[in-house]
């Protein structure tokens, strides 16, 4: 009997440019109708989240502006579609909580990432309110003084 090959486990990709732009309130973990040669294209690592968000429509959610990079080799008999617009799986309390919550000022919900949960694909959304110039420039500021105090440590250490 032959053993069988694991999932791969952790993330996939990560759009660090959403946790730069927004303050994020809540998150959500949803599920994603995928196509067989995305699948293996997500195994490959061949994931982009920047500049996607999440539209609620019709009582559904769908990813706009994910980008997956379809590999040559499985997608060779089928006319792939890198961003299309993907449908989102999640509870009918879930959509109304982030409706709602969208519908305020100031609030937008976008993809964080993209991740392995044993063999399924999950993509973790956000609320996130937009943050202004000088809140992006504080969050740098705390960023670079905290690198600096753990390099501080490190190099003390070594002298001892």
């Amino acid at each position: 009997m032959a053993k069988q090959k694991k999932h791969p486990e952790g993330t996939i990709a990560q759009n660090k440019k959403a946790r730069h732009d927004y303050f994020i309130e809540h998150k959500f973990e949803a599920g994603m109708v995928l196509a067989g040669w995305e699948v293996k294209s997500l195994r490959a690592g061949k994931a982009q989240l920047v500049d996607s968000y999440v539209l609620l429509k019709n009582d559904e959610a769908w990813l706009i502006g994910a980008h997956i990079a379809p590999l040559t080799t499985a997608s060779t008999h089928v006319i792939a579609d890198p961003v299309r617009t993907r449908k989102l799986l999640l509870n009918k309390r879930e959509i109304e909580k982030i409706t709602s919550s969208v519908q305020q000022k100031g609030f937008a919900c976008v993809a964080l990432s993209i991740y392995w949960k044993a063999h399924l694909i999950k993509i973790e959304i956000g609320l996130g309110k937009g943050k202004k110039e000088y809140d992006k420039r504080h969050t740098e500021r705390e960023r670079d003084s905290d690198r600096e105090l753990q390099r501080a440590v490190r190099t003390k250490g070594k002298d001892d």
